[in-house]
């Protein structure tokens, strides 16, 4: 019966993968028609649950609580997606201002009546403090007398209908997606709740293979888990710079310290943060104030060998000036990426030197709404003459004082800016500690320097720890020696300085920073570090192989956006259910990304093959248990943001081929590793590790495939 549900999650794992394929050639609606709603699909789906319920009764789980909890919910999963596709409807309404509407349109164009009608009352766009970025989109809604709105995370129901916002048009219309799948959902969540019971006993039952395990266990500690040198051109003082930096300014829809402003702009030209020594506000104050001699220095980074020698480059870098002299080229082809990117950055100059950039003068409108105006803006007729006088002339005096060197009368003029936009818009200015914490967070991510050093360890490290002969005597304990005691320091302060950076950003972000691939694979090495720390009492190799992980985590983390900027969140991304759903799958990646290594050390020194089976298989009981339950956060939340908990998007379907792919390992003979006195063949234990090393494919497609090639509403790309 084993073998035939496993023989069963094979195709069921191929057709899952070509649906992805699918949809990327073909587009969503495609793939649903021809795969996921195909009748050979849903027979396939069937033929697994009854393949569950068969399993149950042969093996009599009902001995076995925890295992009918996981195999019923299964079942229950399965009917209620069933039950959702076949008496479920999903559609949308668009209602006009006062017009009565008592029907919506479903997804494949048939128009179904409402026991009820709805009236939109009003139609309105919540913008962020102090700029126009729309932050939340509410319709005023009026249901036979009852009073009601509707927003992002906040839904309507009725009559087992259930309300979104999803959009609006122009004219002002909202248009709003209906759900009514009051049956399925029921059944579904059942199932989910099942499952997050079956895996909780599963942890707590003495008759588990996970307790059996642990009986003996490698690693005891686990559970812990779930818890070119030429002189540098003119610039302002380190000291003024950083006064000027501390200047709040509208950046990219919010309010923050112009430091941040300068910390992206040196980036964008440069590919760094400094540039010779100098700190993005020095950058930034050089090109304000000395802009004859930066446009002269070579800071701009060109890529492409082929622009580089139509620019008549020597090396990798090149002067504002001489972007300038070739503007016809940068015109002529906008297809070419590198080109495009080079007149993105010669642009980017050209805003700052006109102060376009520089939203720094905050001014309410005779409606006392605040709006935030560089000094060649047009300002609102209403604003007194002391007001206009200031923004007009306040950069022009700072450039005086700069010519004089009367650097000190800067430095006050600077902090007197500050006090100004504090009296003036006082409500939409962060906070101090908010602006404290993005400060230092800025601070301390000017560079890449740190996911080098860390790999580089990590490498060091993990040859180190596998090819090197115990000493004898050595009794394997904690700090025994030198090969254990540095890697689980560094991994120790790289976990405590990663947690202090993600606090940083959330401080300064006022919400969890999870919302993109530099930060998931700061999250995910995070739990890295944790789980390493938990383990390494009893597997002192640990720390040498979170190391290497952790540095890899970090590049991928600087390929992802290089410390992209802190933003403000889209309300449905605010969610405690997406952080709790990021945070869960991150820690089971993490996980999966430690077996593999731990594989791999078995794979090239095959001493360590038992250990590190036993190790793996403690390592697999949590995280494909916190995989299941972060994919069902994850369908919670998507059901209350907008009304489907399942939509076979390509990070959905891949997350559960991952979890498919993973249930595999676990559905080994473990009594023999459970230290019960038998031994698993060597063929067995082989082909557990070269599995275990290659399954982590399916990890690697569903973070990097999916957001970098399918995509889909989950990519970050």
């Amino acid at each position: 019966m084993k073998k035939l549900n496993i023989l069963l999650m094979v195709p069921v794992v191929i057709v899952l993968a070509a649906g992805t394929i699918v949809e990327k050639v073909h587009g969503h609606e495609a793939a649903a028609t021809a795969i996921y709603g195909s009748w050979w699909f849903i027979a396939l789906l069937a033929l697994v649950g009854v393949a569950a319920i068969v399993a149950i009764v042969r093996e009599k789980m009902w001995h076995h609580p925890y295992r009918l909890l996981i195999f019923g919910s299964a079942v229950l999963i399965l009917l209620g997606g069933g039950l959702s596709t076949w008496t479920g409807s999903h559609g949308s309404m668009t209602l006009k201002s006062g017009e009565p509407n008592s029907s919506y349109e479903e997804e494949g164009g048939a128009v179904c009546q409402l026991p009820f009608t709805i009236v939109l009352d009003e139609f309105e766009v919540v913008a962020y403090p102090g700029s126009h970025m729309p932050m939340d989109f509410v319709s005023h809604i009026s249901v036979e007398g009852e009073k009601a709105d509707i927003s992002m995370n906040n839904i309507y129901k009725r009559g087992g209908y259930r309300f979104y916002q999803a959009d609006y048009d122009e004219e002002g219309n909202t248009i709003l997606s209906v759900a009514h799948d009051p049956v399925g959902i029921a059944v579904t969540y059942t199932g989910y709740a099942l499952l997050v019971a079956g895996l909780l006993l599963m942890f707590l039952s003495p008759k588990s293979h996970f307790r059996k395990l642990l009986k003996g266990a490698v690693v005891a500690m686990l559970l812990l888990v779930s818890v070119s040198v030429s002189a540098a051109p003119s610039t302002l003082p380190r000291q003024t710079a950083d006064r000027m930096g501390r200047v709040q300014v509208l950046y990219k829809g919010r309010v923050c310290p112009l430091q941040t402003m300068a910390k992206d702009f040196t980036t964008k030209l440069y590919g760094n943060a400094t540039y010779h020594g100098m700190t993005p506000e020095q950058v930034l104050g050089g090109w304000i104030f000395y802009y004859s001699e930066w446009a002269d220095e070579p800071i701009i980074k060109i890529k492409g060998g082929e622009l580089r020698q139509q620019l008549g480059m020597d090396g990798r870098y090149t002067t504002l000036n001489n972007l300038l002299i070739h503007q016809e080229l940068l015109a002529e082809t906008k297809n070419d990426k590198n080109i495009t990117a080079a007149s993105e950055k010669m642009n980017l100059v050209n805003m700052v030197a006109n102060s376009k950039l520089l939203k720094i003068y905050p001014i309410a409108d005779s409606l006392g709404n605040i709006d935030w105006y560089s000094q060649n803006d047009h300002l609102p007729l209403s604003v007194d003459d002391d007001t206009y006088l200031f923004v007009r002339k306040h950069l022009s005096y700072c450039q005086e004082l700069v010519v004089k060197g009367d650097f000190a009368t800067l430095d006050t003029v600077f902090d007197k800016t500050l006090s100004y936009q504090r009296k003036q818009a006082a409500e939409v200015i962060p906070s101090p500690a908010r602006v404290n914490a993005e400060r230092l967070y800025n601070t301390l991510t000017t560079g890449r320097w740190l996911a080098m050093l860390i790999v580089m360890l990590g490498i060091v490290f993990f040859a180190f720890n596998l090819f090197s002969s115990p000493r004898k005597g050595d009794d394997n304990t904690l700090f025994s020696d030198f090969k254990t005691v540095v890697p689980t320091v560094i991994v120790a302060l790289l976990t405590l300085f990663l947690l202090l950076i993600f606090v940083l950003r959330w401080i300064a972000g006022g919400h969890a920073p999870m919302a993109g691939g530099f930060d998931s694979m700061n999250l995910m090495t995070i739990a890295l570090g944790v789980v390493t720390l938990c383990v390494v009492k009893r597997q002192p190799s640990a720390p040498s192989i979170a190391m290497l992980a952790m540095g890899c985590c970090q590049l991928v983390a600087m390929m992802s956006g290089s410390n992209p900027p802190i933003t403000h969140l889209m309300p449905v991304l605010s969610s405690p259910l997406l952080t709790l759903h990021v945070t869960v799958i991150m820690i089971a990646y993490a996980l999966f990304l430690f077996v593999m290594l731990c594989s791999i050390a078995a794979l090239l020194k095959p001493s360590l093959r038992d250990r590190m089976m036993r190790t793996n298989l403690l390592m697999l009981y949590p995280a494909v248990s916190l995989l299941a339950v972060g994919i069902i956060i994850g369908a919670v939340w998507a059901n209350i943001s907008w009304g489907n908990y399942w939509s076979w998007d390509p990070k959905e379907v891949w997350a559960l081929i991952t979890l498919i792919v993973y249930l595999y390992p676990l559905t080994i003979n473990t009594t023999a590793v459970a230290g019960n006195g038998t031994q698993v063949s060597r063929n067995k234990t082989l082909f557990f590790h070269i599995y275990c090393a290659l399954a982590i494919l399916s990890v690697a497609i569903t973070y990097f495939g999916v957001n970098l090639i399918l995509g889909g509403i989950h990519s970050y790309a």
